[in-house]
């Protein structure tokens, strides 16, 4: 049989121990207090010959700018190849409020060539329920490579502090009675560690882990209009976080991604002329041993002890496993029920 080239591939280990503690403000965020998404339409003026080359958007845009300028030239009779029609978005930060400046990204609809050079008109700036929150106006920074001359999209530029907010966003954070915090990756262990270590830090129950994601705080009395101070207390609080086991393979780069939970039942397998086989070892605390051998051509290993998958993965990187082979090996585990994880393919 023909034999497996060597192909090295890089194996990353996350090692986690029991459980990491990590800062309550990095695994959870609280209900609405979040970005907003803003858009609008507006035109790039002031481009060298690389705007639009139709004139059915861009150019009925100008007669309209026009007309409440006050010139009249009708709808459609302006052609220029000097402006381009453009979508322009932006985040609308939480709590935001009128007088800040955010900055937006323009990108272009129509067939402009390159948006390099161009200023960006007036243009207003939608949330999902239609109001205007912000204006936007300014001139567009494409950005180019570190020689100066390549240009990385010309199509796509921002206005830096380029838009300025005109409505604030109306929360009345202070004064709520109660929030709702939601992980960031649910996990039933870490929700209610989570309500625990919250109860233990305030001195009564005030926390209730409402599902796997979520958990319910009520304000303590002593804290009746001082939530920003609440919540600074709280966000810094340690939180041993729980992780399930679950290993990531990339096909394409040979990149194994996993936990160091990630255990393998006895099992023998078969792929090609490689031949894997994993035992349990009855003597009490032995290691996870390997042993390889060539016979009639085909590589044989084997595992004994308490096997994972990191044993596994370097035996078959020391096999010169190829990628390809990888994810199909692990699929099978996974199929047949060895691997004791999950199984995510890129």
């Amino acid at each position: 049989m023909k034999s497996l080239k060597l192909h090295l591939f890089f194996v990353i280990l996350l090692f986690s121990g029991p459980a990491e503690a990590a800062r309550l403000k990095d695994i959870a965020e609280v209900k609405g207090v979040r970005e907003n998404i803003l858009i609008g339409y507006g035109i790039v003026v002031g481009l060298k010959g690389t705007g639009d080359s139709s004139t059915d958007v861009t150019g009925q845009s100008l007669g309209r700018l026009f007309t409440k300028l006050g010139l009249d030239v009708g709808t459609g009779a302006v052609k220029s190849k000097n402006a381009a029609a453009v979508i322009v978005t932006a985040k609308l930060p939480p709590f935001a409020r009128t007088g800040n400046r955010i900055d937006v990204t323009v990108s272009s609809i129509g067939d402009s060539a390159s948006l390099e050079g161009g200023v960006l008109l007036v243009t207003p700036l939608r949330a999902g329920d239609q109001n205007v929150y912000a204006v936007s106006q300014g001139p567009v920074s494409i950005g180019s490579i570190a020689d100066g001359t390549t240009k990385n999209f010309p199509t796509v530029g921002r206005v830096v502090a380029g838009a300025t907010i005109e409505k604030d966003v109306d929360t009345n954070f202070a004064g709520k009675r109660s929030f709702r915090l939601s992980l960031h990756n649910p996990d039933f262990t870490t929700a209610a560690r989570v309500s625990a270590v919250i109860n233990a830090e305030l001195g009564g129950k005030f926390a209730t882990s409402r599902d796997s994601a979520t958990i319910d705080l009520v304000v303590p009395f002593n804290y009746d209009g001082n939530s920003v101070e609440l919540l600074a207390r709280l966000e810094n609080i340690q939180v041993n976080v729980e992780s399930r086991a679950k290993v990531v393979l990339n096909e394409r780069t040979g990149t194994i991604v996993m936990g160091d939970r990630v255990g393998i039942t006895p099992i023998a397998l078969a792929h090609g002329d490689l031949s894997i086989e994993i035992k349990a070892d009855q003597s009490a605390n032995a290691p996870a041993t390997a042993q390889g051998a060539n016979k009639k051509s085909e590589k044989l290993f084997e595992l004994k002890g308490a096997a994972n998958v990191s044993d596994l993965i370097k035996a078959l990187n020391a096999l010169g496993v190829q990628p390809r082979d990888l994810t199909a090996i692990f699929q099978s585990l996974r199929q047949t029920g060895a691997l004791q994880a999950e199984l995510e393919l890129m």
